[in-house]
């Protein structure tokens, strides 16, 4: 009796170890799916992973199903896109139940720094990651960096990276905490002092719409935003103490949208006599390109502009996308100079985002669509005329550290 009861137990310990809500008939037929519908619609699926190669990985995934969670194969899908290659084919997590810890890091100056945190945790902001748990902070940003989606570069991955390792439930199913939803986090403050906080992750929806946040207040003090404002992700302002403009160019809005806004700059720029245009590309995660080229439209019709020497574009690691791809226009277009670090997304690669969904497992994959060459030379990210990294000194006392070098060249003039 009592062996029975230990055998059962350890099958029921067992069963909910390698659960899976979708049977192995069913993952076999989305993972075939996911095969045949990224051969058939990415422009170039074997343009950076060999074909006999990522064949023999699909098999592998598929004859290894009978011990692995749904997370596990998701897990193994997001390895094997991660060697595609480019920064528009990726293996969703979109729409997964997961969980985040409370806490947004970003990589400055070599460093994984706390830059966002929960109020319940706000002493940790600026302090340095070293540890998960028992995992040095170099082993998960190697392993976790590896099934990071939507990478292009080292830019974006590095990004990408830290949105992907505060994912409680991708670092345990990478075997780098010992508990799905908790977490020993080891921090370390700029005199040395090693901090270890047990955090709990909290649910992703939850995370977005009902956690207060602590971070640091990152301001232009020559810069007043708008009151007024469309859209908080596109506007424009005077420089105080310059003949000069700045417009914020976080996203995209409609083509009738962009028209207006132009249209709205333009009137600004001839009735001020504007003569230096900076435009702020970085954060912006990408839409429609063509949409960017209606602003350089409107731009190019001011006559006021210093166009020899007067037009900058801001850039850095989260650039991407459109973003890029109107980054590298605007040089050309605008005779802009590039500031900042290089971007996230390349000006010549696989961009033109499509996507679909397995039949099972409802897990939707992207693609890219289309080749773009906005540079006839390949370089990892648009490569910037003057490079300025985030300074950590800068960036805790608020100091837009970038847009004060724009600002002081702009007053030199």
């Amino acid at each position: 009796m009592i062996k029975f009861l230990i055998a059962t137990l350890t099958f029921l310990m067992t069963s909910n170890v390698y659960s899976q809500s979708i049977d192995i008939a069913s993952w076999k037929e989305d993972i075939e799916s996911y095969k045949t519908n990224l051969e058939k619609y990415h422009i170039d699926l074997y343009h950076n992973i060999d074909k006999t190669a990522f064949e023999k990985e699909v098999q592998d995934i598929k004859s290894n199903l009978e011990n692995k969670t749904d997370l596990d194969v998701v897990i193994d899908l997001m390895r094997l896109t991660r060697k595609i290659g480019d920064g528009h084919t990726a293996f969703s997590i979109r729409g997964l139940e997961m969980h985040v810890y409370p806490i947004e890091i970003y990589i400055i100056d070599n460093q994984w720094r706390v830059i966002k945190t929960s109020k319940e945790y706000k002493s940790l902001l600026g302090k340095t990651l070293v540890k998960i748990d028992d995992t040095s902070i170099e082993e998960v940003v190697n392993e976790v960096s590896k099934v990071a989606q939507y990478v292009e570069n080292k830019q974006s991955e590095s990004i990408r990276t830290s949105q992907y390792l505060i994912r409680s439930e991708l670092l345990f199913g990478l075997k780098l905490t010992k508990n799905k939803l908790k977490a020993n986090f080891t921090f370390v403050d700029d005199s040395g002092k090693r901090i270890k906080e047990s955090l709990t992750a909290i649910a992703n929806e939850d995370y977005h719409s009902k956690t207060e946040f602590e971070a640091f207040d990152i301001s232009i003090p020559e810069i007043q935003k708008p009151k007024d404002l469309k859209h908080d992700f596109l506007w424009f302002s005077p420089i105080k103490n310059t003949s000069g403009v700045y417009i914020k160019f976080e996203s995209y809005p409609s083509f009738e949208e962009m028209e207006t806004f132009g249209g709205s700059v333009l009137n600004f720029i001839n009735e001020n006599n504007v003569k230096q245009v900076v435009i702020d590309l970085r954060n912006n995660g990408g839409g429609d390109f063509f949409i960017g080229t209606f602003l350089a439209y409107y731009l190019n019709l001011a006559n006021s502009i210093d166009w020899k020497s007067g037009v900058y574009v801001l850039t850095d690691k989260v650039t991407f996308s459109a973003g890029t791809s109107n980054a590298s226009q605007f040089r050309q277009m605008l005779n802009a100079k590039i500031v900042g670090e290089p971007t996230g997304s390349n000006p010549t690669g696989y961009q033109d985002m499509g996507q679909f969904t397995l039949p099972n497992s409802g897990r939707t994959v992207t693609y890219s669509k289309r080749l773009f060459r906005f540079q006839e030379q390949v370089t990892q990210g648009v490569q910037p005329d003057v490079p300025i990294a985030y300074d950590w000194k800068s960036y805790i006392k608020g100091i837009d550290n970038m847009m004060k070098w724009v600002i002081d060249d702009i007053k030199k003039k």
